[in-house]
């Protein structure tokens, strides 16, 4: 369930005309940007950049990007992208930073989206930067972690219901044995979080509980202390529940765990405010006995905070 609030139909030629009134003279004037913008979808987007860029001939987002600064511009340039776009551009800033490359935003895109999601988020990607996703994941990254990556963003799984009880048994030993061993050999673990379908994997995973005492993400949690395992955990955890994994990235960047933790909040906030962000604001309540717009409202300010709990349903 979303929590995006936006009207059933709107007017974009008088949206247009409001927000160009909200850029000119001296000041930007952000609340009505925040008004506007974030009580709208990214259809109703679409349309009003249209009408504005016929209106004004000028770029609309680049217009945006002139008037806006800091946490707050980078939150609503976001929003404003068409989804698969917006995809498109968190990928290939997480990969542009060498520094400190965010391979938790690829596996996202790679294992919570369907095979049909991802290949239009693979599309955008090769229109906009004219390369293609799995070259650049392919440039920045190497050995198995580089294997795991290529191999989820070019997956087109099967989406059925269909489970084979005894393969997801074999595998999920195969599972075990693998990252026991600890010995550097994972190919089989890369083919099997590759190229089965999720709901095949997720009863693997299931059996991995079953006959080991123990779920999957707690055993690699144990020995997680390289890229390549880290991202296991990760694409583990998106395919299991992804809504699950969204609760603790927010958590984690409520805490200001991790390096990219405001971009982190951000990310999930814009991505999931028209899919389930209020099944994962739940989520949070349970787990931290806070809602999640309290937690914003304290940890950040200004403009970006009001566009945040804007999008959160305030």
């Amino acid at each position: 369930m979303a929590t995006l609030v936006a009207p059933n139909e709107i007017s974009p030629l008088q949206d247009a005309e409001a927000l160009h009134k909200a850029f000119k003279g001296w000041g930007t004037d952000e609340k009505a940007v925040i008004t506007i913008l974030g009580h709208r979808n990214s259809s109703q987007i679409q349309l009003i950049k249209q009408a504005y860029e016929e209106v004004y001939e000028e770029n609309f987002i680049k217009r945006l990007e002139s008037e806006l600064s800091g946490d707050f511009e980078r939150a609503v340039y976001r929003w404003v992208l068409e989804p698969t776009d917006r995809d498109a551009v968190l990928a290939n800033v997480a990969i542009r930073n060498s520094k400190n490359v965010d391979y938790n935003v690829i596996v996202e895109i790679a294992c919570v989206y369907s095979s049909e999601e991802l290949l239009a988020v693979r599309r955008a990607y090769q229109y906009r930067y004219k390369h293609s996703l799995e070259e650049d994941v392919a440039a920045n990254t190497s050995g198995c972690l580089r294997q795991l990556l290529v191999g989820l963003v070019s997956s087109y799984r099967y989406e059925g219901d269909e489970i084979n009880a005894r393969l997801a048994q074999t595998e999920a030993n195969i599972l075990h044995d693998a990252l026991k061993s600890k010995n550097g050999n994972y190919e089989e673990v890369i083919r099997i979080l590759t190229t089965r379908s999720k709901t095949q994997l997720v009863a693997t995973f299931n059996r991995y509980r079953d006959d080991h005492a123990t779920s999957i993400t707690k055993k690699l949690l144990d020995g997680a202390s390289d890229d390549f395992l880290r991202a296991v955990h990760t694409a583990i955890r998106c395919i299991n529940d992804h809504k699950k994994y969204y609760e603790k990235v927010l958590r984690n960047a409520i805490k200001r765990i991790g390096n990219n933790y405001e971009d982190a909040l951000t990310r999930v906030i814009v991505t999931r405010a028209e899919k389930d962000l209020q099944e994962i604001k739940d989520l949070y309540y349970k787990r931290n006995s806070e809602n999640l717009e309290n937690s914003v409202a304290k940890e950040l300010s200004g403009d970006y905070k009001k566009f945040l709990l804007t999008l959160l349903g305030n």
